[in-house]
């Protein structure tokens, strides 16, 4: 169960809606497409033992492949088939690929919105007479798709493999710190210089 499945239902994020003709969905190029099928392939292993099937089932992976090879516009990004058709390509009733969709959008495949056109409908007024009013009509649902390449950028991008003071850290050896020459100055700008050198190691050392 994810965090907003947990949620009281008045406090889930109600699902977006979007009239046709304004959404604005992503490319889908090979190899977006690639990684989306790859990445379900590899959320049907399964994770329990005496459990077939992972996270998602082989008929959600076959809606998925509908999904993106059947229904999507690779170049608009554009898709929108209804149940029935999913369910006609899949292989499976429309019941599942209602199920199929809400395991997709758990695994982080993809997500939807509905898609709503006005239409104007004839209806009778107060006195009796007739007239059209404007009413907000469901059609389909607009199909979103992840891309899991970013996801894992985002989620590893602020990650050190070698945090501080690490073993590989440690066992760096410890660079020698110069010494002063033994050698008295005979010149006054030697004298100067053997000053300079005394001021920088005891400024080092506190450093340390």
């Amino acid at each position: 169960m994810t965090t907003a499945q947990a949620l009281a239902p008045h406090l889930r994020a109600r699902r977006g809606k979007i009239f046709a003709g304004f959404e604005k969905p992503r490319q889908l190029d090979r190899n977006l497409r690639a990684r989306l099928m790859t990445r379900g392939r590899a959320l049907m292993r399964k994770t329990k033992k005496g459990k077939h099937y992972g996270a998602i089932t082989a008929k959600d992976y076959a809606v998925l492949g509908a999904l993106l090879f059947q229904f999507a516009n690779w170049n608009t990004g554009f898709c929108f088939p209804s149940y029935e058709t999913i369910a006609e390509v899949a292989g499976c009733s429309r019941s599942h690929v209602a199920v199929a969709i809400k395991r997709l959008e758990a695994a982080g495949l993809l997500t939807w919105v509905n898609r709503l056109k006005w239409v104007r409908e004839r209806c009778v007024d107060l006195f009796g007479r007739d007239g059209l009013q404007k009413r907000a009509l469901r059609t389909s649902n607009s199909y979103r798709f992840f891309d899991p390449g970013e996801t894992a950028i985002l989620q590893f991008s602020s990650k050190s493999k070698n945090q501080t003071r690490t073993p590989n850290q440690d066992s760096l050896p410890d660079m020698e710190r110069p010494t002063t020459p033994q050698t008295a100055p005979s010149t006054k700008l030697e004298a100067s210089l053997r000053r300079c050198f005394d001021l920088l190691n005891r400024k080092s050392g506190d450093r340390a």
